[in-house]
């Protein structure tokens, strides 16, 4: 069962705390501060509380939007002490994620609920933990090694998916692409971080179990946002709780199984000097481990390496999946990108997957503006990580005048900003790639904090140039060798997966015709 298969755990906590939630209006609102006296500051304005996200939880981001369409930043009224400030505006969005950087993180309101997922992994943590693995993140993500090895890895698992497309395309059958890109992304991510090929998209048990896992385990992390009762939940071990927990512990045999067969395999290949052949990021993780303290630290290693997997599957395959809705939508733009692939590549007509494959090369890529227009389009609309938030670490005034207290939480929802038209016109909500062009077809970038699908700052997205890059290999093979229609017709439509990453509910469901 997934995470909003618990209705009656969502009607009884909106019941439960109706009382709370008008106790806390009169406290919050009522003139007085939280000791007692005249409150003195301007705060943003209350529009609802957040027993309201959870009636609007399967349109979330929807309801979000809709509060957005009339003020910039406001507040939710919650019971748990502290206050809940949500915010579209560039302006406030780059005080917190830049200007005022030192005083916002992801504090122990963040660090609570995404823990039993995500551990002491960079997405959790502040502080000298989050410096010590962004540096070793972005020195690896820096090295021609990993971006060669990552680039082989992307490469074969898009003519992998290439393949198992066709053999739908020849007998004519419907596929699950979403279903099929989460798999591949996957087996992609899991080589680069753990050297390891999952073989979902071969149908690999152990793989797909632990992947379906992992998938729920981040829909029931995202409910504890919405779920005032999550703790008690988990103290009683029911509901949602109770079921992360058991995929909390699927995942976690799982990788630390592979964390102690690859410790052990390079400990003995340091005798034949083959432990340096391994480029997969844990490998390196191990040897610089082992160098520096003379021990690993399993706990370390598999909070490290999980964020990397949450980072580089779901959204990628999340964005491919959305990209591909839109592509349907709009079937001239397949073409485009088809035409602008052959003539990026050079490869001849005939050329068969694999041929046209190794003729991606960064160069290439590179080449293909409208394509890196396409999908930064698709995901202005539909952002991989639809809502972000921050906690304050001390007194704050933002750009805008209001008022933030420690301890308040204060949200900017990327998925909402895409759909403002004072940030991008009465055609906000219309998907038009070229707006992302300028008069010569060269790809021209907004402001992070205007799109900010890959955070901004100093937190900015360290994959976010692996991900384009993955991305711009999967569509390239795919459009240039596919028509891809929506099974149930062109005016079909799709809702998300209320999840911590922006998933297409039931999944996209596609025919493809090869070219």
């Amino acid at each position: 069962m997934g995470a909003l298969d618990y209705p009656s755990t969502a009607a009884l906590a909106v019941a439960s705390l109706a009382l709370v939630a008008i106790c806390s209006y009169y406290l919050l609102v009522g003139g007085r501060g939280r000791g007692g006296k005249a409150e003195k500051k301007r705060y943003p304005p209350v529009v609802g509380t957040v027993f309201h996200q959870l009636y609007h939880i399967r349109r979330l981001h929807d309801y979000h939007t809709d509060l957005f369409r009339d003020r910039k930043t406001f507040r939710l009224l919650s019971p748990a002490g502290r206050r809940q400030i949500y915010t579209c505006d560039p302006a406030v969005v780059e005080h917190i994620l830049r200007t005022n950087f030192a005083n916002y993180g992801k504090g122990a309101f963040n660090y609570e609920n995404m823990t039993d997922l995500l551990g002491d992994g960079i997405f959790a943590v502040d502080g000298d933990k989050w410096r010590q693995q962004r540096k070793i993140a972005s020195y690896d993500f820096s090295t021609r090694a990993l971006r060669d090895f990552s680039g082989a890895v992307f490469k074969r698992n898009a003519a992998k998916l290439a393949g198992i497309v066709s053999g739908n395309a020849a007998s004519k059958q419907s596929m699950d692409f979403q279903g099929l890109a989460l798999k591949a992304t996957m087996d992609s991510i899991f080589t680069i971080a753990f050297g390891l090929d999952l073989d979902t998209l071969g149908g690999s048990a152990d793989g797909s179990r632990f992947a379906a896992a992992f998938d729920d385990a981040s829909e029931f992390t995202l409910l504890r946002y919405v779920n005032a009762f999550w703790k008690a939940m988990r103290f009683l071990n029911v509901g949602s709780e109770a079921a992360l927990k058991e995929r909390a512990k699927v995942v976690d045999d799982f990788v630390y199984k592979h964390i102690r067969d690859r410790v052990q395999e390079l400990s003995d290949s340091k005798a034949t000097e083959d432990s340096e052949s391994r480029q997969d990021m844990l490998s390196r993780f191990i040897r610089t481990a082992s160098t520096e303290s003379g021990t690993v630290d399993y706990t370390y290693l598999r909070d490290i390496i999980m964020n990397i997997v949450i980072a580089g599957k779901d959204t990628t395959a999340g964005a491919l999946s959305w990209f591909l809705y839109m592509a349907c939508k709009h079937p001239e733009i397949q073409e485009k990108i088809c035409e602008e692939a052959r003539e990026a590549t050079g490869a001849n007509e005939t050329a068969t997957v694999d041929e046209f494959t190794q003729s991606l090369t960064d160069e290439a890529l590179n080449k293909m503006h409208f394509l890196h227009a396409a999908l930064t389009e698709t995901l202005r609309l539909y952002p991989s990580v639809p809502l972000d938030n921050k906690q304050c670490f001390g007194e704050d005034v933002l750009p805008d005048g209001s008022s933030v207290s420690k301890g308040d939480i204060v949200f900017y929802v990327p998925y909402a900003m895409g759909r403002m038209e004072y940030l991008w016109g009465k055609d906000a909500e219309v998907f038009r790639p070229g707006r992302w062009l300028d008069q010569n077809g060269v790809f021209q970038p907004e402001s992070p904090f205007k799109f900010s699908a890959f955070q901004a700052g100093p937190r900015i997205c360290l994959g976010k140039e692996f991900a384009y890059r993955q991305m711009k290999i999967f569509a390239a093979i795919l459009l240039r060798f596919f028509v891809f229609r929506l099974r149930d017709g062109e005016n079909a439509s799709v809702n998300y997966r209320t999840m911590m990453t922006l998933h297409i509910e039931q999944g996209l469901h596609l025919t493809a015709t090869a070219r």
